[in-house]
């Protein structure tokens, strides 16, 4: 959901910009204006400032577990290649 607020007061700032013989039609305008911003902004692939902290958060918790992977497998490889006699492969043909 896009904030009302940036809206308004984007509605606000370009109907000040209006010529002074139209302001009388101010409010009329910038009801209009917020509308179209509003319908514009509803068509873009936005999210919200909440929903983008969330998955930051996400995506770090996930970066930690995957790096603590990392460490488990690595431990466990030079472990499996201390175990293993030089020379022997673990193939057996």
């Amino acid at each position: 959901m896009i904030d009302t607020k940036f809206i308004d007061d984007l509605a606000h700032q370009i109907s000040k910009h209006i010529p002074v013989g139209v302001r009388e039609l101010q409010q009329d305008l910038e009801q209009n204006i917020r509308s179209v911003l509003q319908s514009a902004l509803a068509k873009l692939d936005l999210v919200t400032r909440e929903e983008f902290d969330v998955q930051t958060r996400v995506l770090a918790r996930t970066r930690e577990k995957l790096e603590q992977q990392e460490k488990i497998i690595a431990a466990l490889e030079e472990r499996f290649l201390k175990d293993t006699p030089a020379g022997k492969s673990s193939d057996t043909s």
